[in-house]
């Protein structure tokens, strides 16, 4: 029987297909493309120790400066996913002549984006509680894990009317840049890699910017306070459209070594 509740069942030949998941007959992780509609987007930027973000990224990326941000991000509908949030923290990196923005820490509230970030990218996702308010004057990021504000960043409420451009004066963070480690299950490595991906079709529909503050609290499990903030720089709040696409392996450390 291939066909039953409405569901084909697949063959050895899908199985071996891009875009495969499990469980095979309700699938967690989504193929690509797909769309993020009407996100609202909190982005923060501080200065922190140099020292520090190097020590955090793992060899052969190199920094580009001393700035760390965090996007944090109202998903307000995403095909597969639904509504969800979603923060990232992200500092400058490039890779030979490469350049883009690495994520040392993730945290949101989907399962399915865990498993998706984790599998395809490489992305170190964790489950956590994120979120974007706004209370009167003030816009409000948060990332809570353990009972714990690890993250809290404030922005004035749309203050200042930008153009996109101005929302990456310290690096193209559009260029997401991730360690991808899989094993196989007797434990011998079977993906090492620097994995790259460029967000696609985007739309900035609003952007406004002004001073911000970001204030960390330690938790060894989502530990964001290791890039600690010597200066607040700047704040964007902004609404966008975007696709998820398909990315590119950059660096294969298994390959490199044989």
């Amino acid at each position: 029987m291939t066909t039953r509740w409405g569901l084909r069942k697949p063959t050895e030949a899908d199985i071996r297909q891009g875009g495969f998941s499990t469980p095979w007959d309700a699938p967690m992780v989504p193929p690509f493309p797909f769309r993020f509609r009407n996100a609202e987007i909190l982005t923060l930027y501080w200065r922190t120790d140099p020292e520090a973000l190097t020590f955090l990224l793992p060899p052969p990326l190199q920094p580009t400066g001393d700035v760390a941000c965090v996007h944090i991000y109202r998903m307000t509908d995403t095909d597969w996913l639904g509504p969800y949030h979603e923060a990232n923290v992200m500092v400058g990196a490039r890779l030979g002549d490469r350049e883009g923005a690495y994520s040392p820490y993730l945290a949101l509230s989907s399962d399915v984006g865990v498993a998706h970030g984790r599998e395809v990218h490489g992305q170190p996702k964790k489950l956590a509680s994120p979120s974007l308010e706004f209370r009167d004057d003030l816009v409000v990021g948060r990332i809570e894990r353990n009972g714990i504000d690890v993250l809290t960043g404030t922005l004035p409420y749309k203050q200042q009317a930008v153009t996109p451009d101005a929302l990456k004066p310290f690096f193209d963070f559009a260029t997401n840049l991730n360690l991808k480690a899989v094993d196989h299950i007797d434990g011998r490595p079977a993906i090492r890699q620097i994995t790259s991906r460029r967000l696609s079709e985007v739309t900035v529909h609003e952007a406004w910017a002004g001073p911000c503050t970001v204030e960390l609290r330690p938790n060894a499990q989502l530990p964001v306070f290791r890039l600690p903030v010597m200066e607040p720089l700047q704040g964007f709040l902004w609404r966008a459209d975007f696709t998820l696409v398909p990315g590119e392996i950059i660096h294969d450390y298994l390959t490199e070594a044989a």
